[in-house]
């Protein structure tokens, strides 16, 4: 759309030279709200003769104001954030995350950070199932869930809770016994006291939710603490030599049990073979006696000879009794056999 610059105006008549007049805002604001002249003479007058007319000076001060308590109502709040109003003392709305708006002098705002984990620690004395006293700490991590409930219900949440836990660990801690309490049962304590703990802050309806609780320490009273350190090493010395002995017998038992078994397989092998030889010396004893039982004479001089032929074949050494005399031939025939080896090899 083109029109003619000449005079500076724009399409619709207005002057683009000129800036933004405040005074002719103001009485336009002012001749909304009171209309008529803003310059007849009824006004306020100085000491120099200079007039300012009513309806301005309530112009400009409504302005100052709607800007100040503008300023007071609007707040913005970050992501993590919410606000809680009250109006009139009375439960209004929660606020969420961005720009958001308030009646100034009229209503309360309490703003927290829901999303930030808190954390607090106490140290305490505890009564065990054993009538034992042991110093138990404990530390606690939550955030609030619900800030409607941290803000109203509660006058003071988190005061709320270090008693609330104070009670729980009391009463799982009474349920174990001293040993338990200082060793092996430290997880499961921390498991249900976190379980109890948030049972009481949604009965108190505190709006927080636990998210750990951890035992850091437990400790016996400082009285028998030394006794109850030589208790706790001479418990691991038995752990320890438990240990020990158990890899012994893990590493000994199959060893003998390899060890028995060959055995075993050896008095086998040699029950075998004596039965094996028996049977074979009975049944070459059976077909002899055939054979004697047929030529006696034969056979007993066939035995005869086999015996002596037995036994000077496994003697290295000869006596000859000579006929008429009363020296002994001596043919040491180990030595002669090897001779002959040796030159053999030569």
């Amino acid at each position: 759309m083109n029109w003619d610059n000449k005079n500076n105006k724009d399409p619709w008549g207005n002057n683009q030279n000129d800036a933004p007049d405040f005074d002719e805002l103001i009485k336009k604001f002012s001749a909304i709200f009171g209309g008529g002249n803003s310059n007849k003479s009824n006004g306020s007058s100085s000491g120099d003769g200079f007039k300012m007319p009513v309806k301005r000076i309530f112009g400009y001060g409504f302005f100052a104001f709607a800007i100040i308590y503008g300023s007071l109502s609007v707040y913005q709040l970050d992501s993590s954030e919410q606000a809680v109003i009250l109006r009139f003392g009375q439960y209004h709305e929660t606020a969420e995350e961005g720009l958001n708006f308030m009646l100034a002098g009229v209503d309360e705002r309490y703003i927290e950070n829901v999303t930030l984990t808190r954390r607090y620690s106490q140290s305490a004395n505890m009564l065990t199932k054993d009538e034992n006293i042991v110093d138990v700490t404990v530390s606690a991590q939550y955030r609030i869930a619900n800030l409607k409930d941290f803000v109203l219900n509660v006058k003071d949440p988190e005061a709320s809770l270090r008693q609330a836990t104070e009670s729980a660990l009391r009463h799982v801690v009474g349920d174990n016994t001293l040993d338990q309490t200082l060793t092996v049962e430290r997880e499961n304590i921390a498991i249900r006291v976190g379980e109890r703990l948030q049972s009481y802050l949604n009965i108190y309806q505190t709006g927080l939710i636990v998210q750990q609780i951890n035992i850091e320490k437990t400790d016996p009273p400082a009285a028998v603490k030394d006794a109850f350190d030589d208790v706790v090493a001479a418990r691991e010395d038995k752990e320890k030599l438990q240990n020990v002995a158990e890899r012994y017998a893990l590493t000994i038992v199959p060893e003998a049990r390899g060890q028995a078994q060959a055995t075993i397989q050896e008095a086998e092998g040699y029950k075998k073979e004596v039965v094996s030889n028996a049977e074979g010396e009975v049944a070459r004893f059976n077909k002899l006696l055939e054979e004697y039982k047929k030529a006696p004479e034969v056979t007993r001089a066939r035995l005869f000879i086999d015996t002596r032929q037995s036994v000077l074949s496994n003697s290295t050494k000869i006596m000859i009794d000579v006929e008429g005399g009363n020296n002994l031939l001596y043919l040491p025939l180990d030595k002669i056999m090897e001779q002959n080896k040796k030159r053999e090899e030569d």
